[in-house]
């Protein structure tokens, strides 16, 4: 029986060759790939959209922060002198935080160092410039280093009798003004940094200093 020929007379065409596994593994591999690509640069977007920066609001708009009860709370939880400024009109909190400095203090009985402990609040100032004040049990060069780093003390103010030690640093470095207050509860080293002008400081300084420590579970 003779076999019929195809349509055209003409043997079938060959397969044509399949790719070589690994092209087909680098070409699944983008497809998998390119939407988790999509969703990291969206997020990158929306957190550039969200920073904070500690210059001051660019919209006027201030973040609220409720200091009083934080610093209340960080003086129930740290156990050291905690002031609560008692700032005029105009200033806004907008920010805080605990931290801590490794080898930061000396205790006083035994001379080895110890852990110390900050409590920070951050300001908006009527100026628009952001100020911070940070409380801590450091000593003085350890708390003004966590702050920034390479600052060398250059002169002092004096602020209804108390004086602030002013250090400054490098050109984009913002100054420190710090002092230690002394209270029944203990000393205090404190210490005011940011974008304000020296009158800002001045205003949160004494703001500061008048004002006693918060006594710990007192409502």
């Amino acid at each position: 029986m003779t076999r019929k020929p195809n349509v055209a007379g003409l043997a079938a065409p060959a397969p044509k060759e399949a790719k070589p596994r690994l092209l087909q593994d680098g070409r699944d591999m983008f497809w998998s790939l390119a939407p988790l690509v999509v969703a990291c640069v969206v997020l990158a977007g929306l957190v550039g959209m969200c920073s904070f920066r500690p210059s001051g609001p660019s919209d006027g708009a201030v973040p609220s922060y409720d200091a009083a009860a934080a610093l209340k709370a960080d003086a129930d939880a740290l156990g050291i002198p905690i002031r609560p400024p008692r700032l005029p009109d105009g200033w806004h909190a907008n920010s805080g935080a605990r931290g801590g400095i490794d080898a930061g203090r000396s205790d006083p009985k035994t001379g080895q160092r110890e852990k110390a402990v900050t409590s920070k609040v951050g300001y908006i100032a009527p100026s628009k410039m952001f100020v911070s004040l940070t409380q801590s049990n450091a000593d003085e060069d350890a708390l003004v280093s966590s702050i920034h780093h390479s600052m060398v003390p250059t002169g002092a103010q004096d602020v209804d009798g108390v004086k602030w030690v002013v250090y400054e640093g490098g050109e984009d470095a913002e100054p420190v003004w710090t002092t230690r207050l002394d209270s029944s509860r203990g000393p205090a080293q404190l210490a005011i940094t940011g974008a304000g002008s020296n009158e800002d400081f001045r205003t949160l300084a004494g703001a500061t200093q008048t004002q006693q420590p918060i006594v710990p579970g007192r409502q």
